[in-house]
């Protein structure tokens, strides 16, 4: 089956046929339904609306300049009054009021998270990461509201004229494991590389630096959802088996894109795991 969802997001512009997507997954047509369902624990027309409404989510956030319109017919709604309808029934908001002043804690209660199960072994490499200055935005608070400290660090960019891209590369400083420490306690800093300190200002972005060592790089590809099963396989299986110890400095992670500029399933991440033997 998870050949079938990959196809999903690869392909979500287009119209998704249960008989298409049977045949992606090389089941009778008859016991298709079931076998997805049993899977992912959706049907496979809910897992398809959700995959384009959570799409949607972002683009009415992160893409101001698009217009609900556009944002409706990206997700194969042909009237904006149906998008608002379904949407407002998956999340319990309007589109217009999302965007507004989106809710990512009530959001993540109602956007039910797919496993998609990946293979056992996973390339590590340990490298040398070079001493990098960056401006941080320091998110405490539940995990599900990193999005709003997302939305804010990206108008301080805007306002700087600094791309996540083509001029700063964007770093995410993971401090705890939001599955053990207490939901207000959680901290996670929202990086992008300078060249310079920079000054005050109205966002609360400040200076940090992420110091040059000795790191276990994991590259992941697809769903942020899924960053936690590479970061648990880093400390609890190639860790203890690789003789190393970890460094002084948190786990980090380097966004290379971002969605939904791209599709999740194309978004790359490298994982760095601080070692110790700094140099």
């Amino acid at each position: 089956m998870k050949n079938v969802c990959e196809f999903i997001h690869q392909n979500l512009d287009q119209c998704l046929t249960v008989k298409r997507l049977s045949q992606v997954a090389h089941f009778s047509e008859y016991h298709f339904h079931r076998q997805f369902s049993a899977y992912f624990g959706v049907s496979v027309a809910k897992y398809i609306t959700q995959t384009r409404l959570k799409r949607a989510s972002y683009e009415l956030c992160f893409l101001k300049e698009k217009s609900i319109t556009d944002i409706a017919m990206d997700a194969k709604y042909e009237f904006s009054e149906s998008f608002s309808r379904a949407f407002k029934k998956e999340f319990g908001i309007s589109p217009m009021a999302f965007r507004m002043n989106p809710d990512w804690l009530l959001w993540n209660q109602k956007m039910k998270k797919t496993t998609i199960p990946t293979v056992n072994v996973m390339n590590v490499n340990i490298t040398d990461f070079k001493e990098t200055k960056v401006a941080v935005l320091e998110h405490l608070g539940p995990a599900e509201k990193v999005n709003e400290s997302a939305m804010k660090f990206v108008q301080w960019r805007k306002s700087t004229g600094l791309s996540p891209i083509s001029r700063s590369r964007t770093f995410g400083l993971i401090y705890h494991d939001p599955a053990i420490v207490e939901p207000n306690e959680f901290r996670f800093d929202i990086c992008g590389e300078v060249l310079k300190p920079i000054p005050n200002n109205e966002f609360s972005v400040v200076n940090k630096t992420i110091p040059q060592g000795r790191v276990a790089v994991l590259r992941h590809t697809g769903s942020h959802d899924l960053l936690d099963e590479k970061v648990h396989y880093l400390y609890g299986k190639w860790l203890p088996e690789s003789g190393e110890e970890t460094g002084d400095f948190p786990c980090f992670f380097h966004y290379h894109n971002f969605f939904p500029e791209v599709a999740e399933h194309e978004l790359i991440t490298d994982i760095f795991l601080p070692l110790s033997g700094r140099t």
